[in-house]
């Protein structure tokens, strides 16, 4: 898995020169292919100077680069009757590899819309998908957001691509994030961007808290053990903190090896704590110390990768760009990591603060606001910091039926105002499993500010005599 690109021509030109230009800004050292079909033909080579985009006639294409990280991976770049599709991603249910006459029917029969819908209510897991036939474009994402996916138009041409610089690349400078569980028609003349499946907060779950983490115990091995399936060992990106333990456990109870990689400056506490949970779980820990000067070297790469300047994400970005950098030197393709937790289980301090000012229906709303909007403000930036690197980032909470569980669950089996305890069934679900009592209770602190690189930027701002956002706004133009 690698990027996808799409291009409609409105006004009738050949769109296949563009997608080679769009698949050429995405290039990057390790791709084993690229890719490029129209509605007639189809080209896959091994770099990008062999495909002959003149070669490929019609108004719409589809093109993708590719990274083998499976043995099994291929390039998904097919043809359709009468139609090109591009699929890229990780599909856990229904398992790999994927039977496209089951899903998108036979080759005698023209595609119909809902054979692309039904890709979206099949799969289990995170991909992006773009079928072009004669007149139009179908574009699909992942109901969770896990593969990023953004788009773009104007009067003379739509175009979908895995990156914001690839729409950047012809002309397209207001990229926008495509929305989950969504499939998007665009012919010549219009535009319809529709919902076919999403995740929310709909009903709710009668348990208690003993039956409720035995539960989530159930839901997190299951994913976990399908986030690991043909691996023998993995990276995982490791705080010391209870999200990433406990995937640790969960995957050593797999039968895998685990490798844990901590990143942060030096002198940083957690650094201490994470050795500790490390020694506490019985697995190898790889522990990396940075100074300052690698967060101002690391900035221009993070910054082009997760194309945006926001000084949060930056600071979140930086040291899980280290932890992929890491796991690729050791040569792994995967990484695991413990996104999502904080949000559904209420493990921000601004939850509890909420609950504590403005009582529990808002808080839960902020919770739900905030899991909606995960793809935005988490999986976008991780999974294109990790593609940099060539490294597959697999998240165990962010699993579907997981993610609905946790929607369902009401408030206070997730805070307890009074005891300002936070994340309480899934600190339960750890001890269910065995995660040590010292691992399962330990305080939440948030990765910018464990691994000191919050500070740490503030300070570079402050070197150059400007307001951090201004700092990081500078460099992230001067990239473009």
């Amino acid at each position: 898995m690698r990027a996808i690109v799409a291009v409609l021509e409105r006004k009738g030109g050949n769109a296949a020169g563009k997608a080679l230009a769009m698949l050429d800004s995405l290039r990057h050292k390790g791709a084993n292919a690229f890719g490029l079909a129209s509605p007639s033909d189809i080209e896959v080579k091994s770099s990008l100077e062999l495909l002959e985009a003149q070669s490929l006639r019609g108004s719409t294409a589809v093109g993708q680069a590719f990274v083998k990280i499976m043995p099994w991976d291929r390039p998904q770049l097919f043809m359709l009757e009468r139609a090109a599709m591009v699929f890229d991603g990780r599909v856990y249910s229904p398992p790999e590899p994927i039977d496209w006459d089951i899903i998108i029917g036979s080759k005698g029969e023209p595609l119909r819309v809902e054979n692309a819908e039904a890709i979206i209510k099949t799969f289990e897991g995170g991909f992006a998908f773009a079928i072009a036939d004669d007149e139009r474009l179908i574009v699909g994402r992942d109901p969770l957001g896990l593969y990023p996916l953004y788009y773009g138009g104007n009067g003379e041409i739509f175009a979908a691509a895995s990156e914001c610089k690839a729409l950047w690349k012809i002309g397209l400078r207001e990229a926008k994030s495509f929305p989950p569980g969504h499939i998007a028609i665009i012919d010549k003349k219009s535009q319809t961007i529709r919902e076919v499946k999403l995740l929310k907060g709909y009903g709710k779950i009668d348990l208690g808290l003993n039956e409720a983490a035995g539960a989530l115990a159930v839901l997190l091995e299951r994913s976990t053990r399908e986030r690991v399936q043909g691996l023998d060992e993995v990276a995982l990106a490791f705080s010391g903190g209870l999200d990433s333990s406990l995937i640790a456990f969960l995957v050593k109870r797999a039968g895998l090896n685990a490798h844990l990689i901590h990143v942060s400056l030096e002198g940083q506490p957690e650094t201490d704590q994470a050795r500790k949970a490390a020694d506490l779980l019985g697995i190898p820990l790889h522990v990396y110390l940075y100074k300052e000067e690698d967060v101002e070297q690391s900035l221009p790469k993070v910054l082009w990768a997760i194309e945006s300047s926001d000084p949060t994400k930056v600071a979140i970005g930086i040291p899980i760009f280290w932890a992929a950098e890491r796991a690729a030197e050791m040569g792994f393709k995967v990484l695991l990591a413990g996104q999502g937790a904080d949000e559904l289980f209420g493990g921000y301090m601004r939850y509890l603060n909420a609950c504590l000012q403005h009582g529990e229906e808002y808080a839960q709303r902020k919770i739900l606001d905030d899991v909606e909007h995960m793809y935005e403000n988490n999986f976008e930036r991780d999974g294109k910091i990790c593609s940099f690197h060539n490294v597959e980032l697999r998240l165990p909470f962010a699993a579907s039926p997981l993610v609905e569980f946790a929607l369902k669950l009401p408030l206070d089996l997730k805070i307890e105002p009074k005891k300002r305890f936070r994340k309480v069934v899934l600190r339960k679900a750890a001890g269910t499993v065995g995660v040590p009592p010292q691992i399962a209770n330990a305080p939440k602190k948030a990765v910018q500010y464990a691994t000191g690189v919050s500070k740490a930027l503030r300070r570079l701002a402050k070197k150059n005599n400007m307001p951090l956002k201004e700092y990081l706004e500078n460099i992230f133009l001067a990239l473009q």
